[in-house]
């Protein structure tokens, strides 16, 4: 692990890049305060096009690209990750990566086993940027990552685990939203990972959504731009580069675009009310790079194209009707949404052509990285094009220090990642957004005295991060805390009959039952399951741990609580909700339509019931 030095640090640069990040600290370091006041403009933006002027052609198509590489170490991953490299990169680990392709950035992934603990991140994200800067002409990389949290999150604990963006959205708070935006980034950044793809920007107004749903904030254009704003603020008043996405919205669809193409039906106008409020807000708020979404939009580009590679969407809407001119970074082009019209060839061209920054995660780099090489050589591409795109990856590069400063330390992580006042905020953000839909018979809060027993049952999806849950027993762990007796029984998200007499059986003698749900449908095996414990005359309690769409399908609940998602965070608040040691104060940031009429509402946005 790199202990940062200051002085240690500067020399470093100077030495490691042989003259090329030189032109940025000699005669006057780019430091993060003044990068980031006027990022692009003066004297700054002269040293950075001199650095890009020394830039060979290979090296410029190399910060187009950011790319994932498997093992916990620049230099040493495990054999079983450099073979992983070898099989889909070419190289074996990180640093060949770097040296091969001239990267510009780096993805992290929980299954790339870039996230193992903070220490080993943190150590990861020293050697790649020592990779970086070790070579003649050498550069910092941008470090990236997923970290939404709620459903999506690659760093689990012991960081700080918080509300995912459709809680926030229930809580309706946006100093919440900042400040869990705020802590996320500074752990972030104290792990060496400066660019974060968050939040989410969609308005998420089709339940049907199989990718976005919880993601979202909600339903609500204005609501979900106060948020988003909220965050980026927050992210970016942290030192981390912050990320709308998916643009030009991908709250209104059927398909997952990680699997299909999705077909976006909403006019000019319903897009200019629906969709475009947020990205308006997040450009205001000063928003560092927006991500494309890989869907068709007809009534904003009819030609079939998606947005990612679409011109008239990311220049004529994004940059010049919107005005934005930062980072614009595709949705990883391992994507069917991008692959399913064009080769992996043509898709980083046509990506740069439409006004992509950042191709992000190609399925095979080599083809990609050659394409985009062979397109600037005869003449598709200009080398000026790609220019306007690495300077303003350099500016962003600028303005967040890693000129100036692109290491972290053991201190840093220490005193920053998962320190005691940010779970304590966590907890409290997550009770804020606990939302009580059902409570027949004033059910919650449950007695110690009349309900002590309790049976906890239920669905137990894999944690988000590899370091959380699993839901049923985090509930039973955290209700027995506070004063019950409570077991777990594990039946999964589809139980067979089996299960559920298992369940059934173990019911007997209880004094309640809580049910963790996750997408119930009307026919599946999570409403049976509800209905036969209910049938048993034990109070029901749901506890939808995914979509708050679930307690239409659960009419035999006795009480239905919205949790957003199943990381322990907002788990062990639902526990204390139901224990009546807090108050649930969610409201509804989506309408739920009735199963059988999904024309009408059961609850609307604002609905939640309280004690």
């Amino acid at each position: 692990m790199h202990d940062r030095d200051p002085g240690t640090t500067r020399r470093t640069l100077l030495t490691a890049t042989a003259g090329s990040a030189a032109a940025l600290t000699v005669g006057g370091a780019l430091s993060p305060a003044a990068a980031a006041a006027t990022p692009g403009k003066g004297h700054d933006d002269r040293a950075l096009r001199r650095l890009l002027s020394r830039m060979s052609l290979e090296q410029k198509v190399g910060q187009l690209f950011v790319m994932r590489v498997y093992g916990h170490s620049a230099t040493a991953p495990d054999q079983a990750d450099i073979d992983a490299n070898l099989k889909e990169i070419g190289v074996r680990t990180a640093a060949e990566l770097i040296s091969t392709y001239h990267v510009g950035g780096i993805i992290y992934f929980t299954w790339a086993h870039n996230t193992r603990d903070p220490h080993q991140i943190a150590a990861l994200s020293n050697g790649i940027q020592k990779a970086g800067l070790s070579r003649p002409g050498g550069l910092p990389l941008l470090i990236s990552t997923d970290q939404e949290h709620g459903i999506v999150c690659r760093i689990g604990k012991p960081a700080t685990l918080l509300p995912g963006a459709m809680a926030l959205g229930a809580s309706g708070s946006r100093s919440g939203a900042r400040a869990a935006a705020r802590i996320a980034g500074a752990e972030l950044r104290a792990l060496g990972v400066r660019q974060n793809y968050a939040p989410d920007a969609d308005v998420n107004v089709n339940p049907a959504n199989p990718v976005i749903g919880v993601r979202s904030f909600g339903s609500e254009p204005k609501a979900v731009a106060g948020l988003v704003a909220a965050q980026v603020k927050g992210y970016q008043g942290a030192g981390v580069a912050s990320t709308a996405k998916h643009f030009p919205g991908h709250g209104d669809t059927e398909t997952d675009s990680h699997y299909g193409f999705p077909v976006i039906e909403h006019s000019l106008a319903e897009w200019n009310t629906l969709d475009a409020p947020p990205f308006k807000a997040a450009i205001a708020a000063g928003i560092d790079s927006v991500m494309t979404a890989h869907i068709m939009v007809p009534a904003l580009d009819p030609s079939e194209d998606p947005a990612t590679l679409s011109r008239p969407i990311l220049t004529g809407i994004l940059r010049e009707q919107l005005g934005y001119d930062g980072v614009v970074v595709t949705d990883s082009l391992g994507m069917e949404g991008v692959r399913t019209k064009y080769g992996d060839d043509r898709v980083p061209v046509l990506a740069l052509k439409a006004g992509v920054d950042q191709l992000l995660n190609p399925p095979d780099l080599k083809v990609a990285w050659n394409a985009v090489l062979k397109a600037v050589r005869e003449g598709e591409l200009t080398e000026a094009r790609l220019d306007e795109s690495i300077l303003r990856i350099l500016r962003l590069k600028a303005k967040l220090g890693l000129f100036h400063d692109p290491y972290v330390s053991r201190r840093e992580v220490d005193e920053v990642v998962g320190r005691r006042s940010h779970l304590a905020e966590a907890d409290r953000l997550a009770e804020s957004t606990t939302t009580l839909l059902v409570n027949k018979g004033r059910l919650l809060p449950l007695s110690r005295r009349s309900r002590r027993k309790i049976l906890v049952a239920g669905a137990d999806p894999a944690s988000p991060t590899g370091t959380t849950g699993p839901p049923t027993t985090v509930l039973a762990r955290e209700l027995s805390g506070l004063g019950f007796t409570a077991d777990s029984l594990p039946t999964g998200t589809e139980p067979t009959k089996a299960q559920i007499d298992a369940a059934v059986a173990a019911a007997e003698g209880k004094d309640a039952v809580v049910v963790t749900t996750y997408n119930v449908t009307a026919t599946g095996g999570q409403r049976k399951l509800v209905d036969a414990l209910a049938a048993t005359g034990v109070p029901v309690i749901a506890v939808a741990v995914r979509n708050p769409y679930d307690v239409a399908q659960l009419p035999g609940a006795d009480a239905v609580v919205a949790a957003y998602s199943w990381t322990d965070v907002e788990v062990r608040a639902a526990a204390r909700v139901l224990a009546g040691r807090v108050a649930p104060e969610g409201r509804l940031p989506v309408p739920v339509r009735r199963a059988d009429d999904p024309t009408k509402e059961l609850y609307p946005v604002g609905y939640g019931l309280s004690y």
